[in-house]
């Protein structure tokens, strides 16, 4: 149920006065919401709609909630329910694998982009009714093994975003990390912690080719072909939403103990990004595209996203030192969504440097709303609002 609140100031826990916005209305969110499942049709785009969807249907089934991981096997009727699209979704993708694949989907050749995929399945396989169908299960072990077997990685560890060569993206840190994490999370022992190890270390490795003194990341870097050395707005997004995900999961998982430095470092490097993000940020609450050059385009997908990881962040660690500058971006966003439910203002997220063409939407863009519109709530829950 979609909370409906006042401008308010409440005391943070640190000292200072936290500004909070009215969030989304429920028509908003439901026209948002069906947008995104109609036009989301590539790996990395029905990898970040399963989360979303996870996070908006069935809350507590999200790394984000309190509750302790792996989850039950055996659900209620109500959360079953609750999930019916993110097992739908789930289920096709398996049905729809060809045999001979040892992917979820079709990446077009990028590594990292069906592993996004992979949480939602292993999900599905691990609460299914029918125990004798271990097609989840298979499949998600499948993917697994790929990453990290069949991928090339760098000197440093790091698993290639791309098939054929070497070469790291930010929006990697989305797509494969969580999905390790999470399968870490469904393990027991040495298998456990070998698995969420894997998961932060990727993290630290990206972080380590990709970021720079300004607390931002680079793009693209390595290999042949694309580049983009810029701070891209979206890419930093991806990384520290990625980042967050690995975190959760790890605290709620059964060995968070063994993790206690990995999960400090990870909130820092959140932190680094958030924090050297909203010194660029518009009058108007917008991000640009290249977030530290103002002469770039105005984008509304990287301020939703990166407004979201604001949010978690503060949720995580009760320093709500950045949420007004989260609340004036939410308030950019509900002002870029048309009547139809369309973000506008996005940046194509297949060219990363042009704005989306007159009446062309972006799916991610679709699906950073509802990430943020359950940032914000989860939020304002944590604070008693």
């Amino acid at each position: 149920m979609l909370l409906l609140v006042p401008f308010v100031l409440f005391a943070a826990t640190v000292g200072a006065a936290v500004p909070s916005t009215q969030g989304f209305d429920e028509s908003t969110i439901a026209k948002v919401r069906a947008n995104m499942i109609n036009i989301s049709t590539h790996s990395w785009e029905l990898g970040a709609m399963a989360q979303a969807l996870t996070e908006l249907e069935v809350p507590s089934l999200s790394v984000f909630s309190n509750n302790k991981l792996p989850p039950p096997q055996s659900l209620s009727a109500q959360v079953r329910a609750e999930a019916v699209d993110v097992f739908n979704l789930a289920t096709r993708i398996v049905r729809e694998k060809p045999a001979n694949s040892s992917v979820l989907i079709d990446g077009d050749g990028a590594a990292g982009d069906p592993a996004s995929l992979g949480v939602a399945v292993a999900l599905t396989g691990w609460t299914r009714e029918n125990r004798s169908d271990s097609s989840f299960d298979v499949a998600a072990q499948e993917q697994l093994d790929h990453l990290l077997n069949d991928v090339p990685r760098d000197a440093n560890g790091a698993i290639s975003q791309r098939e054929d060569q070497v070469q790291l993206w930010a929006d990697y840190v989305f797509m494969a990390p969580p999905f390790i994490a999470y399968e870490g999370a469904l393990k027991t022992g040495d298998e456990q912690l070998e698995l969420l190890r894997e998961a932060y270390d990727q993290c630290r490795d990206y972080r380590e080719v990709l970021s720079d003194d300004s607390g931002l990341w680079k793009h693209i870097l390595l290999g042949t072909g694309i580049q983009d050395l810029t701070h891209w707005g979206t890419g930093n997004a991806w990384a520290a939403a990625g980042m967050l995900r690995v975190l959760e999961t790890i605290t709620h998982s059964d060995a968070a103990w063994a993790f206690e430095q990995e999960t400090r470092n990870l909130t820092s490097w959140v932190t680094d990004i958030v924090s050297a993000t909203w010194h660029h940020q518009g009058r108007n609450g917008t991000l640009f595209n290249v977030i530290d050059d103002p002469t770039t385009f105005a984008d509304s997908s990287s301020t939703a996203l990166l407004a979201a990881s604001t949010y978690r962040l503060a949720t995580i660690t009760n320093d709500f030192t950045w949420i007004g500058f989260a609340d004036k971006a939410l308030q950019l966003i509900k002002n870029s969504i048309d009547k139809d439910g369309w973000l506008l203002n996005t940046v194509d997220p297949e060219t990363f440097n042009t704005p989306s063409l007159p009446g062309a939407h972006s799916p991610e863009g679709q699906t950073f709303v509802i990430l943020l519109h359950t940032a914000q709530q989860d939020f304002l829950e944590h604070i008693g609002l």
